[in-house]
């Protein structure tokens, strides 16, 4: 069967729909951005259904029925997936975020749903997981702001402190090791191109064969472009 044939059931599209509009948008704005929030909202809102949708079917596609998810920095846009993986294909998912008031707007909005966004470090998961998702988590400015712009190409020699750099990179490479240490073989890691490097270092460090998978997929909220990266898969 060809991606292109696979969808999503209807029931699953619309709980998908029905649960974003359970969301607190009023308290989720000052996480999102610093000002415009409710703007910010019925601009993103759209994009993040249809787009989120895109990225579930091809995860419908490529993911075993009953297997187990670790969201590393779950918020508003994992939604999508996170339903699907869920509804569809009867797989436990185990999404973190280390912001609290994201958390509670998430946990609101999914009651009626078996899952539960868990505000601690997703490090600190327990068991094997056979899928990784790690989306603009290991360039986010906010908590890399030495880091990120390198991660972009924009780093400015004038300004980098390499004292700050080498701090965040170790904490990066720290964090891809201990959730990688956690995904069974063969597995999967959902990420982005720019969060790729990580993923490969670690591969390369441990002698675990990776395919990066070809084709990039848009995302709504930051914008960096997803990828699947196939790991330790037989020749």
């Amino acid at each position: 069967m060809s991606t292109s044939r696979v969808k999503l059931a209807p029931a699953t599209s619309r709980l998908i729909t029905e649960t974003y509009g359970q969301l607190d948008y009023g308290a989720l704005g000052p996480v999102y951005c610093y000002e415009g929030g409710d703007e910010f909202w019925r601009a993103k809102r759209g994009p993040c259904i249809r787009l989120g949708i895109q990225i579930a079917v091809l995860l419908k596609k490529k993911l075993k029925r009953n297997g187990r998810s670790l969201y590393v920095g779950a918020g508003v846009a994992e939604l999508p997936p996170l339903v699907m993986e869920t509804v569809e294909l009867g797989r436990a998912v185990e999404p973190h975020n280390l912001r609290k008031a994201e958390v509670t707007a998430l946990n609101h909005a999914c009651r009626a749903i078996p899952i539960t966004f868990h505000g601690v470090d997703a490090a600190k998961a327990k068991g094997r997981f056979d899928h990784l998702w790690v989306v603009s988590i290991l360039n986010d400015p906010e908590r890399f702001p030495n880091l990120s712009p390198l991660s972009y190409g924009q780093g400015n020699p004038l300004t980098l402190n390499p004292m700050q750099f080498d701090k965040e990179r170790r904490i990066v490479r720290a964090l891809v090791a201990r959730c990688m240490g956690k995904l069974e073989r063969p597995g999967l890691v959902t990420t982005t191109t720019e969060e790729v490097i990580w993923i490969a270092e670690w591969c390369h460090q441990h002698g675990v064969a990776y395919r990066v998978g070809k084709r990039y997929y848009q995302t709504a909220l930051v914008g960096d472009p997803i990828c699947f990266i196939h790991i330790g898969e037989e020749d």
